[in-house]
């Protein structure tokens, strides 16, 4: 039961699928109940509208009879006479005067049983038009006329003929169709499911070939379909065209960003050296003139380090980021690390980590630029008078380095975008606080070009923790 429950949340009521299957299922059901209405209609008029017509005639012919018969004999006799030539097996007919006596009445009520007689005998009024009613568990086809004689009426006339075999005839076969009706509705909904199902495979396979293409696979990412209808390899096909353009747009721009930061990096580089040289003769100057002078180089120096970031993305994109991978101890790169990250922030940064030296195969400038990275985010977004710690240590066969603060955090919502590139989580911020929204995109760039993993786990107003894990290694490899 709990299986049959889970199956039908996981049901998606917006899906194809589902509306398919709605869509068809109905129009079988109206379908078959059209059938099942129509069927049980002719049915009645084959069993039982004989019948209807059959007592119709009766009343009609018996008034007709009764003065025939009256002119050549007693009115009694006549009207008995009358009663007697119209009475078959399974008719049956009275005469009530209007004190409700009976007058005459056909000779075969032996057939029924007391109470059913009985209770026909005793009914008073019935329709003109023939109806079938249901009397002591029989079913009758009822009618009742007045019976005028020379211009008077004589009483009234009652005719029933018994149907009870034909009714239960027409309700067992209304009934059995009623079933039938609901157990192809529902067979037939069944198949439609399975087949719509096994329809909209290639649908679905569409869709999980699509998801798995990164950005890396644009250029060689092809979908091909072999059972497909027409109308899917048609979408594929043009899955596949789209793919070409947003592999040709993306080599485009990643291109142009190369350029660009290969193109502007050497002369600003330049610019900054004359006037990092300008500022080291600054008798010469006036304040406002070393203050301006400053500014620019601080600007410079930014620029700079976005276009190395730039660079150093666009060749990662193209495979190009070569990484210079050698055995070193850990901790010794994170004393140091720690070391510079004091002198130029001022700030209290603490070391936890075991005894033992850790040992990892890593690009130790890269892997320093990480750590300065994720330092100067904790510097940027922390209180002055909070520490930053890093720990080190290592579980099993993995390294793990965490880079923790006591600052605003990050909002949960946040933390999975965080990494990518241009993203920042405050865009009012400016950029002394916020930078460019590169940072953190390089160090998972780096982190995953040395084999490791890079992950943020924050709450707002107590800190954020960034995890480094990156496999450990002997020196003797």
């Amino acid at each position: 039961m709990n299986q049959i429950i889970n199956i039908w949340l996981k049901i998606d009521p917006s899906s194809l699928r589902v509306r398919l299957t709605l869509g068809v299922a109905g129009v079988s059901a109206f379908g078959l109940g059209s059938l099942a209405i129509w069927t049980s209609w002719k049915m009645q008029q084959i069993l039982i509208n004989g019948h209807k017509h059959n007592v119709e005639q009766i009343a009609e012919r018996l008034p007709r009879d009764v003065q025939l018969y009256g002119e050549i004999m007693p009115s009694s006799a006549g009207l008995q006479k009358a009663i007697n030539n119209l009475t078959t097996t399974n008719t049956f007919l009275w005469i009530k005067s209007s004190e409700h006596k009976i007058l005459a009445k056909s000779l075969n009520w032996n057939q029924l049983s007391y109470t059913t007689a009985a209770e026909l005998m005793s009914l008073t009024e019935m329709s003109v038009k023939p109806q079938v009613a249901k009397v002591s568990q029989r079913y009758f086809v009822l009618c009742s006329s007045a019976l005028p004689i020379q211009d008077k009426t004589l009483g009234k006339l009652f005719v029933v003929q018994d149907v009870t075999s034909e009714q239960t005839i027409f309700l067992v076969i209304v009934r059995n169709l009623g079933i039938g009706s609901i157990v192809a509705i529902m067979t037939i909904s069944v198949a439609i499911a399975f087949y719509i199902q096994h329809s909209l495979q290639p649908l679905r396979q569409l869709s999980q070939m699509t998801q798995i293409i990164s950005l890396a696979d644009l250029g060689q990412a092809q979908l091909y379909l072999d059972n497909a209808p027409s109308e899917v390899k048609e979408l594929a096909k043009t899955f596949d065209m789209m793919l070409s353009r947003l592999s040709q747009s993306w080599e485009q721009e990643r291109q142009f960003v190369s350029n660009v930061s290969h193109e502007l990096r050497t002369p600003l580089t330049i610019v900054h050296g004359y006037l990092q040289s300008v500022l080291r003769r600054q008798n010469n100057l006036t304040p406002t003139q070393q203050e301006a002078l400053e500014t620019a180089a601080l600007e410079a120096e930014r620029t700079i380090r976005l276009l190395q970031h730039l660079l150093d993305l666009a060749r990662a994109d193209s495979g190009y980021l070569h990484l210079h991978k050698e055995p070193c101890v850990l901790n010794d790169l994170v004393a140091e690390v720690v070391s510079m990250a004091k002198k130029y922030s001022g700030r209290t940064i603490k070391i936890e980590s075991t005894t033992q030296s850790i040992e990892v195969k890593i690009d130790y400038n890269r892997l320093k630029q990480v750590l300065l990275n994720l330092i100067d985010n904790a510097v940027k977004y922390s209180e002055a008078d909070t520490p930053i710690i890093l720990k080190l240590n290592q579980q099993g066969q993995e390294a793990i380095i965490q880079v923790c603060d006591q600052g605003c955090g990050i909002p949960l919502q946040e933390q999975s975008r965080i990494f990518e590139r241009f993203y920042r989580v405050d865009e009012a911020r400016d950029r002394s606080t916020g930078g460019y929204g590169l940072g953190l995109s390089i160090v998972k760039t780096f982190v995953e070009g040395m084999g490791g993993t890079v992950t943020v786990r924050s709450r707002m107003d107590q800190g954020s923790v960034f995890t480094i894990t990156l496999p450990a290694c002997s020196l003797l490899e």
